[in-house]
C-alpha cells in the first residue's frame, strides 16, 4: 500500500514538474517575441515612431523625419533578427570563436588577416557627416531595443550562453564589406590557378575554367614557368583557400530586366529583379516600408545595412545583379632574407604593417595571431604560419607572402553607404545614375525605371585599371616587386558599361557579359554563361505587352538551355550501356527537352551524370582534396565539362594511373553506369519514379544549428525546388555532399529576393524573400513565406493593412 501511495506521489510530482517545464518554456517562447502593439520609450530616437506590421509581419515604419525612420529601422532588424545581427558582426569582426570554439579558430584567423573590421574603423573614420548621420540613426535604433525592448534573449544566445553586444557603426560598414567579399571576388580563382598551374600547362587550366562560351581564353603570359621558376609551390595561400568564406560565386544566378512602355499593358515601365544569394534561415533580406517626408520608399533592407538595398520609390524602381568584377588582385611578397620584417617594393625594401590579434576560444586558451599587411593590402596567408612556406627546398625560412588588393577594404568605401541613401532619394533613371557614381563595392547591374517613362542600366562600383604591360592580367598572383603589375588608378565612373532607353525596349541582365566586345575597359572574365539572359530576352520578345503576371511567369521559368546542351552527349552515354536500368532511364529521357521538373526524373539523371562525369575527369587531373574544395556548383567545371565534350578533348578523359588510355565515350558511358547505381540506391529501382525535387530542395541554413541533427528541423527551412544554374528561376545545384547529412544536389543558392514592380500601379507591385520575417522559430513569421517563395508567389510591396501597431516614443536620457 505504501508502495502505491510512493509510486502515486512520484507520478503526480513528475507531472507537475513537467508542468512546471511546460509553462516555462511557453513563458520564454512568449517572451523571446518582440512587443508589436501598445507603446515602449527608448533612448536614441528624436520624436515618435510608429510600426505598423500587417499578417506577415512586414512593418512600415512611419517617422518625422529620414533619421527617424532608420532608427526604425535599426529597431525593427533588432526586433526579429537580433542573432542574425549578432552572427553578422562576429562574421566581419574575426570572433566566431567565442561561440563555436575550436571549429571556428581557422576561420577566423582568416577574417583576422583580412582586416575587414580594422578596414572598417578606418572607413568610419574618413566618412562625411551625412553617412555617419545615416549609420548612427540605424545604430542607435539596434542598441534602443537592447536597453528597452528585449524582454528574452532569443533561443540562439540561451542555448549557446551569449548576451548581446550594443551595435557599433563601424559594424555596419564591416557587413558592406562582406556582403562584397560575397559578391565580388575572384581571389580564390587567381589562387586555384596557381594550384593548378603546378601540375597543369595553361592552357589545359583554360579548358578546365573555361572561357565565356564563343571566345577564347584571355591571353596571359605562361604563369606555371613563372611559378615554377619562383619555386612556389601548393602551400602558398592553401590554408587561406581552405579556411576562407565562399566568395565571388555566391552571386552568380541574379536576373534583372526592366521594359519600357511601349512593350507594357500599362504603358508604362515594369521591373523585375531576383537577386540570388546563399539561402539561409532567416532569409538575407528583411522586406520593409519606410514612410517619412523625403523618405518613401519600400523593398528588401540588410540586417546591418542602414538602407533599403532595393526596391521602388514613389518616383522609380530598381533591383541588382551581381557584374562579378575582377576587383581583387594576389600579391606575392617576397620577404627579406636577412630580416622578415620587411618585404620586396619596387624602389626596395619597405617594413611590413603588422597587427598583433587576439582569438578568444570558447573553452580553450586564447590565441596570439600576428597579421602583417603591405602597400596593396593585409597578408591573408597570416591566416596561417605555415602558409607562408610557399618555397620548395629544406629551408624553414619564409620566403614569401601572399597579399590581397581589393577595392571594398579602400578608405572611402564608405561612398557605397551614400550611394544608397541616394537611390532612395532619386526621383529620375538620371538622379539615380548619378547617385551610382559614389558606388565603391560590390559592382552590381543596376536597372532602374521611373514614372516619367525612362529605363536604364549602369554597371556601378570601383574598377581597377591594370597597366598593358600586365601580361598576367589579375589571373593569378603577382609577383609584388614588380610594378608593371600595381593597378594603375580606377575607371572613370562615367566609363563604366551603362544603357539607357535602348530602342528594342528594355534591358535585360543576368550575370552575362554586360558590355559589347570593342569595349576598351577590363571588367572581368567571370562573366555567367549567357542562358539565362537568353532565356529572358526570347520570352520578353514572344509576347508584345507584358503585365506584372507575364513578368511573374518568367521569373519562374525554369527551362535550361545549358542542361539542354548536354543533352546529346547524355543520350549517347545512356544508349550505349549496358546497365539494367539504362532502358527505362533512356525512356524518361526521351522527350526530355531541358524543362527542369522537380516531379521529374530526367533532371535528376542529368545532372547525376553530369557529377559523375566532372569527378572521374577532373579529379584526377586536379587532386581529390583541392577538387573537392573547389567543387561547390560553380560554372566553371559545368562549363569544363561541356567544353571538353564538344571539342572533344581526349586529354581529360585519360586516366593518370592507368596504362591504357581512355576515350571519352567510355568515360561517359561509365559515368551513365555509376549515375544508375547512385539514383537506385537513392530513390529505388524504378526511374520513373525519380524525382527532381527530392534531391534538390531548397535548404535554407541556420547559423550554427543546422549542423546539430537534433536542432536542425526547428531552424532549417526546406522546399523542393526545380530548375537548375541555368535556368531563369536559377536554384543553384550543389555537387559537393552536404558536410552534415552527406545529401547531393541541395539548392542553397537561389532567388533570396523576388521583386516585381509596377511604375504605373505601385500597387501592383509585389515582393517576397525566401523564409519569414522573423529569425525566432517560435514566432509565426519565422517561416510564413517558405511555401509562397517556392511556388513563385508573392505579397505586396505597397500595403494599407495594418494588423499590429507599436509605437516607438523617445525616452529622456
Amino acid at each position: 500500500m505504501k508502495k502505491t501511495i510512493w509510486f502515486k506521489h512520484a507520478v503526480l510530482a513528475l507531472f507537475v514538474i513537467a508542468l512546471i517545464a511546460a509553462l516555462a518554456a511557453l513563458t520564454y517562447a512568449q517572451n523571446s517575441l518582440p512587443q508589436l502593439t501598445g507603446r515602449v520609450s527608448a533612448m536614441g530616437g528624436r520624436a515618435e515612431v510608429r510600426i505598423e506590421r500587417d499578417a506577415e509581419g512586414i512593418p512600415t515604419i512611419k517617422a518625422h523625419s529620414p533619421h527617424d525612420a532608420l532608427f526604425g529601422l535599426g529597431f525593427v532588424h533588432a526586433q526579429d533578427r537580433l542573432w542574425q545581427l549578432e552572427m553578422h558582426r562576429r562574421i566581419a569582426s574575426g570572433r566566431l570563436a567565442e561561440v563555436f570554439g575550436e571549429s571556428a579558430v581557422e576561420a577566423d584567423k582568416f577574417l583576422r588577416a583580412l582586416g575587414v573590421r580594422r578596414a572598417a574603423a578606418l572607413q568610419w573614420g574618413n566618412a562625411n557627416e551625412e553617412v555617419k548621420q545615416t549609420i548612427q540613426a540605424y545604430t542607435a535604433g539596434i542598441n534602443a531595443y537592447l536597453a528597452s525592448g528585449l524582454r528574452a534573449r532569443p533561443p540562439e544566445f540561451v542555448l549557446l550562453g551569449l548576451h548581446p553586444e550594443p551595435w557599433q557603426p563601424e559594424d555596419t560598414l564591416a557587413w558592406a564589406t562582406m556582403m562584397a567579399w560575397d559578391l565580388g571576388g575572384n581571389w580564390s580563382a587567381e589562387l586555384l590557378r596557381m594550384r593548378l598551374s603546378l601540375t597543369l600547362p595553361v592552357s589545359r587550366i583554360n579548358e578546365l575554367l573555361a572561357p565565356y562560351p564563343g571566345e577564347k581564353s584571355l591571353p596571359t603570359a605562361d604563369y606555371a614557368a613563372l611559378f615554377r621558376g619562383l619555386r612556389i609551390n601548393g602551400d602558398l595561400g592553401k590554408q587561406a583557400l581552405l579556411a576562407a568564406p565562399e566568395s565571388g560565386i555566391e552571386g552568380i544566378g541574379s536576373n534583372n530586366w526592366v521594359i519600357s512602355g511601349q512593350h507594357t499593358e500599362s504603358g508604362q515601365p515594369l521591373l523585375a529583379n531576383d537577386p540570388h544569394l546563399k539561402l539561409s534561415a532567416p532569409a538575407l533580406w528583411y522586406l520593409v516600408r519606410l514612410d517619412a517626408p523625403g523618405l518613401k520608399v519600400a523593398g528588401a533592407s540588410v540586417p546591418g545595412l542602414s538602407a533599403v538595398v532595393i526596391g521602388q520609390t514613389d518616383h522609380l524602381a530598381w533591383g541588382f545583379t551581381n557584374t562579378a568584377p575582377d576587383v581583387q588582385d594576389l600579391y606575392i611578397e617576397r620577404i627579406k632574407p636577412d630580416d622578415p620584417a620587411q618585404y620586396q617594393t619596387p624602389t626596395g625594401w619597405e617594413a611590413f604593417q603588422v597587427f598583433n590579434e587576439t582569438i578568444r576560444v570558447k573553452g580553450q586558451p586564447d590565441i596570439q595571431l600576428t597579421t602583417r599587411q603591405t602597400r596593396h593590402g593585409p597578408v591573408i596567408s597570416d591566416a596561417n604560419a605555415a602558409s607562408t612556406l610557399g618555397l620548395v627546398g629544406s629551408s624553414n625560412k619564409p620566403e614569401f607572402a601572399l597579399a590581397l588588393r581589393w577595392t571594398a577594404l579602400d578608405i572611402d568605401a564608405w561612398k557605397t553607404t551614400a550611394a544608397a541613401s541616394g537611390f532612395a532619394k532619386a526621383t529620375t533613371v538620371a538622379e539615380f545614375v548619378t547617385a551610382a557614381a559614389q558606388y565603391v563595392a560590390p559592382m552590381q547591374n543596376m536597372v532602374v525605371a521611373d514614372r516619367g517613362g525612362r529605363i536604364g542600366m549602369v554597371s556601378a562600383g570601383r574598377v581597377p585599371l591594370r597597366k598593358p604591360e600586365n601580361d598576367l592580367k589579375g589571373l593569378v598572383p603577382s609577383p609584388g616587386w614588380d610594378a608593371r603589375y600595381d593597378w594603375d588608378g580606377s575607371l572613370a565612373p562615367e566609363l563604366t558599361p551603362r544603357e539607357l532607353d535602348p530602342p528594342r525596349g528594355w534591358i535585360v541582365t543576368a550575370n552575362q557579359r554586360v558590355h559589347a566586345t570593342d569595349y576598351p575597359y577590363f571588367i572581368t572574365s567571370e562573366w555567367s554563361p549567357p542562358y539565362r539572359h537568353q532565356r529572358i530576352e526570347s520570352l520578353l520578345a514572344a509576347q508584345d505587352k507584358h503585365s506584372i503576371e507575364s513578368m511573374a511567369r518568367i521569373q519562374a521559368d525554369i527551362h535550361s538551355l545549358g542542361t539542354q546542351r548536354l543533352m546529346p552527349f547524355l543520350r549517347q552515354a545512356a544508349a550505349a550501356s549496358k546497365h539494367p536500368l539504362a532502358t527505362a532511364a533512356q525512356a524518361e529521357l526521351a522527350g526530355f527537352d531541358g524543362d527542369m521538373q522537380a516531379t521529374k526524373a530526367a533532371p535528376l539523371i542529368a545532372w547525376a551524370w553530369a557529377r559523375q562525369l566532372t569527378e572521374a575527369l577532373f579529379s584526377d587531373k586536379m587532386g581529390a582534396q583541392l577538387y573537392a574544395k573547389q567543387l561547390v556548383g560553380t560554372r566553371n567545371f559545368r562549363e569544363g565539362l561541356q567544353y571538353m565534350l564538344e571539342n572533344k578533348v581526349q586529354f581529360w578523359c585519360d586516366k593518370q594511373a592507368t596504362p591504357a588510355p581512355e576515350r571519352c565515350d567510355d568515360q561517359m558511358t561509365a559515368a551513365f553506369d555509376r549515375t544508375m547505381d547512385e539514383l537506385q540506391a537513392a530513390q529505388g529501382s524504378t526511374p520513373a519514379k525519380w524525382q527532381w525535387g527530392r534531391a534538390h530542395q531548397a535548404r535554407a541554413e541556420h547559423r550554427p544549428f543546422s549542423k546539430v541533427r537534433a536542432l536542425s528541423p526547428l531552424f532549417e527551412l526546406r522546399a523542393p525546388t526545380g530548375g537548375d544554374n541555368y535556368t531563369v528561376n536559377q536554384t543553384r545545384v550543389t555537387l559537393k555532399p552536404d558536410a552534415t547529412t552527406g545529401e547531393l544536389y541541395l539548392n542553397e543558392h537561389g532567388a533570396s529576393y523576388r521583386g516585381l514592380y509596377d511604375l504605373a500601379d505601385p500597387g501592383k507591385s509585389t515582393f517576397i524573400q525566401s523564409t519569414g520575417q522573423s529569425g525566432n522559430p517560435f514566432s509565426p513569421w519565422h517561416r510564413s513565406l517558405t511555401e509562397r517563395w517556392g511556388a513563385v508567389k508573392a505579397v505586396p510591396v505597397f500595403s494599407s493593412e495594418t494588423v499590429h501597431t507599436l509605437v516607438v516614443s523617445p525616452q529622456s536620457p
